[in-house]
């Protein structure tokens, strides 16, 4: 079963998320996660099994420029996980089926997401669920910090 989160699945979600985002807390997650699911542009669904929540996906409605994309808004998948010991199943295809009908439902026309350079598994399930590479970005930072 996938279902909407709600403000009440906060906590599930950030729990979730966690395992994915580990350079936050539970907390911090928890809080993004209630206003988050509040807003009409973003959307997140929870997938159980057995009676329990074993997977989310998040996803938003980005307005401005999309890498790869001509219009405006685009869906946009903003992170997805499974635990390991329900994956090869399809509930991350399910999941993505979600999310890709709510952008439908707030008329977008393209769907687009994106994944960190070196995270193969990533890459291939993004592939294998029909995106196409758009482009490769390498970012770049450095201090010119004060005195």
């Amino acid at each position: 079963m996938i279902r909407k989160a709600t403000q009440a699945d906060a906590l599930t979600l950030a729990e979730l998320a966690i395992k994915m985002w580990s350079n936050h807390t539970v907390a911090e997650l928890q809080s993004e996660f209630a206003d988050l699911v509040c807003q009409d542009g973003s959307v997140c669904f929870i997938k159980c099994a057995g009676g329990q929540a074993v997977g989310f996906a998040q996803c938003q409605l980005r307005k401005d420029y999309v890498e790869g994309t001509d219009t405006s808004p685009v869906g946009y998948l903003e992170g997805i996980f499974v635990e390991k010991e329900y994956r090869h199943k399809g509930y991350a295809r399910e999941l993505l089926l979600s999310c890709e009908a709510w952008a439908k439902e707030k008329h977008c026309t393209e769907f687009a997401s994106d994944c960190q350079i070196e995270n193969e598994v990533s890459l291939k399930f993004h592939l294998s669920m029909g995106f196409e590479e758009a482009n490769r970005l390498i970012c770049f930072r450095k201090d010119i910090g004060g005195d």
